[in-house]
Parts: structure tokens; C-alpha cells; sequence
């Protein structure tokens, strides 16, 4: 089987680290553990990334695109969607990195709120990794909680949560299926699976 190739575009040192081995975690689940090629992250700065009609994230949709070109690969745009609409913000991008290089296909992923609200919902299965408390509860709605990162910190004694540190372990760790509760993990994951069995997240 050959593998499928993605091209991340990030907005964190942190992302950077942790999406990779996220992302082979999820291949794994899917049931296509050798499946996916993933090609170093490419980080921008989300607030001239999202900014309308600028070169900035033409520039870096044309580098992903060009580099997903090289083997009908998939351009994975990953951005924290705070309290922007996700069903407004997300067509949008996609409409606007098509306008851009209609020649290659795109995933718009957009993490409501942050991108630890993912963790949040899997509070349980990071237990005890760096610090984090032992008997931390995950929120009852993670997507409706604002900072995340914050509410991490404050259940990780003595130093708090820094997602430099911190990303790469928890994403090494957190339970898929928990995770999966939230809405916008839930969508990636299912498009994902699409995209490694039928080589597209077109329906």
C-alpha cells in the first residue's frame, strides 16, 4: 500500500511537534499504520494567515500546495478557531486556498477552541504525565470552555502547562476515542480515515 502523503500548516512551535506523531497515532487507528507520509509542518502566524485577501497566506498555501503536488498529497490546515464560527471561518479558508491553487486538495481543520480543547475531553488518559493531576476530571463541555492551555496549567503543578514542553507528550498520549466527544477532533478524525481509504476528503 502506498503511503498518502500530508502537508500540515500550523500556527504553533507546539503544533509543529505534536501533529506529526498525532497523526500517525490516528493512521494507526484507522487501520492504515503505514499509510500516511507527513511532511514537516510548515508554521505561519495566524493573524496574518487569516487575514482576508493577503499575500502572506497565499505564499504559504502555494509552499504547501507545491510540496503536496509532489505525490497527490493533501494540504492539512490546522488553526485554533477561538471564538470564530467554525462553520463560517473553515469554508472560507477552504474557499480562499482553492483560489489560490485549485490543483490541489485541501483539509481545513479548525480546533474549537484551542488545540488543547482536544485534550481536555481525554483528561482522563493524561493522568500523571508531566505533573498533570492525578485525578483530574475533564470538563463537561470542553468546546464551550475558553483557555484551555490555562485550565491545563492549573492542574499541572509546580510549572504550569507550556505547549512547547507539554504538546508533544500529551499528544503522544491522550486517548483518541475520549477525544473524539469533541465535536471538531471527531470531523478530523473522520475525514482523515477518508482521506487514507480513498485518497480524498472529497465526499
Amino acid at each position: 500500500m502506498t503511503a498518502r502523503l500530508l502537508v500540515p500548516v500550523v500556527e504553533g512551535h507546539g503544533e509543529e511537534k505534536a501533529l506529526p506523531a498525532i497523526l500517525h497515532r490516528m493512521a494507526a487507528a484507522i487501520g492504515r499504520p503505514l499509510g500516511l507520509q507527513v511532511n514537516p509542518p510548515i508554521r505561519v502566524k495566524a493573524g496574518s494567515f487569516l487575514r482576508p485577501d493577503h499575500a502572506y497566506f497565499a505564499r504559504y498555501v502555494q509552499l504547501a500546495a507545491a510540496k503536496s503536488a509532489q505525490d497527490a498529497g493533501l494540504v492539512l490546515i490546522l488553526l485554533d478557531c477561538e471564538d470564530d464560527c467554525p462553520a463560517r471561518l473553515g469554508p472560507d479558508l477552504l474557499r480562499r486556498a482553492r483560489a489560490v491553487r485549485s490543483d490541489a486538495d485541501y483539509l481545513v481543520v479548525l480546533a474549537y477552541r484551542e488545540f488543547e480543547t482536544w485534550f481536555l475531553a481525554a483528561a482522563h488518559s493524561l493522568r500523571g504525565i508531566d505533573g498533570f493531576a492525578a485525578d483530574a476530571e475533564p470538563p463537561p463541555d470542553p468546546e464551550a470552555l475558553r483557555d484551555a492551555k490555562g485550565w491545563l496549567g492549573a492542574r499541572m503543578a509546580p510549572h504550569g502547562y507550556d505547549p512547547v514542553v507539554h504538546q508533544l507528550a500529551m499528544g503522544r498520549k491522550f486517548d483518541l476515542q475520549q477525544a473524539r466527544s469533541v465535536p471538531s477532533f471527531d470531523r478530523f478524525y473522520q475525514r482523515l480515515s477518508r482521506f487514507l481509504t480513498t485518497g480524498t476528503v472529497r465526499p
